[in-house]
């Protein structure tokens, strides 16, 4: 049995994707700060937590590592620019560190989940495929184009690194994130049958189901080391990139009851498309498409079994820790409250 070293286990993707590994028959180190609950991963006897931060990951962390899928990220762009420093450090300089000490401890592959931000917007007509230019214009996908070159330099005959382009994400997860496109456009047409969408439709963006990326990583883990080591993919499929106005329809058109499309705003003329040859050669497919991710959410929240709440807005999650933190500062003694250490 292989063990996996996942960090950022405790997100919007890796409490989707340590599931998955357990049910495919890895051991899994589950590393993470933890910040939306320790609860939203089930016990497993082949599941190790660790609550740490990444940037304090050390060798004991990655002894008896197999493989490492680096998810750990600040993970959005509002996120990035409230926490410029910070997404430096996690999103770039923590996983390098993590990759080299990994290649260091005898890990043989390592997988660096990126992102297609980093295509940032081309021209007109254009398909970014990974021997586009890069054009990355925010702190978050800076910080991931930083990081994929350097820990791409690192593969070798014995250490395998393959980074992985996701589209935008979306779909149901346990640490559920309403602050993605997809899921926000559909939660705000569950709730009150409006649906804003800028003008003026035709703006073009690739996504991808969470489970979908998932697979992707663990596809890589044993896809063959000469077609994949040191080497960039882009995660999605062509049936997934969409047209806003387009992707408007789908959600209207899914949510039940009646949903009305209403644009606001001078025409957004920002629009990119990719291209996922590259990965589907190597016989990776996705299997969802935006019907499905619209409707398991809006069953979800027929159910109760997810809600938009402050811990379902990555920014607004950090900002409500940060405030809590400097409350209890001001009130705590010696490290105490109303029940005093003794």
């Amino acid at each position: 049995m292989e063990t996996i070293l996942v960090t950022g286990a405790g997100g919007y993707i890796g409490t989707v994707l340590v599931p998955m590994l357990l049910d495919e028959g890895f051991r899994v180190r589950a590393l993470d700060r933890y910040f939306f609950g320790r609860n939203l991963l089930l016990n497993h006897p082949e599941l190790e937590i660790v609550r740490e931060d990444s940037r304090r990951i050390t060798e004991h962390h990655l002894r008896d590592v197999d493989h490492v899928i680096d998810l750990v990220a600040i993970s959005n762009d509002p996120s990035g620019e409230a926490f410029e420093a910070e997404t430096y450090e996690i999103n770039h300089k923590s996983r390098v560190d993590t990759a080299r000490m990994a290649k260091a401890a005898g890990a043989k592959r390592y997988i660096l989940p990126s992102s297609c931000s980093i295509y940032g917007f081309q021209e007109a007509g254009y398909t970014a495929d990974e021997t586009s230019n890069t054009n990355p214009l925010t702190t978050y996908a800076r910080a991931n184009e930083l990081a994929e070159k350097q820990i791409l330099t690192l593969a070798s005959a014995d250490f395998t690194v393959v980074v992985l382009r996701q589209a935008t994400v979306y779909g149901l997860s346990p640490r559920m994130r309403f602050d993605l496109a997809i899921n926000g456009m559909t939660y705000g047409a569950w709730k009150t049958g409006k649906l804003p969408l800028m003008r003026d439709g035709t703006q073009w963006r690739p996504m991808v189901h969470v489970r979908d990326t998932a697979r992707a990583q663990i596809f890589m883990l044993r896809a063959p080391q000469d077609k994949v080591n040191g080497h960039i993919f882009n995660v999605g499929s062509d049936r997934n990139v969409y047209q806003i106005g387009q992707l408007g329809e789908i959600v209207a058109d899914t949510v039940p009851g009646s949903v009305s499309i209403e644009w606001y705003g001078p025409v957004d003329h920002r629009s990119y498309r990719v291209s996922f040859k590259k990965i589907e050669a190597l016989g990776y497919r996705a299997f969802y498409e935006a019907e499905h991710g619209v409707k398991e959410l809006c069953e979800a929240l027929d159910a109760r079994l997810t809600e938009r709440t402050t811990k379902t807005i990555t920014l607004d999650w950090y900002k409500e820790l940060i405030s809590w933190q400097e409350q209890l500062r001001q009130v705590e003694l010696g490290g105490a409250l109303l029940r005093l250490s003794t």
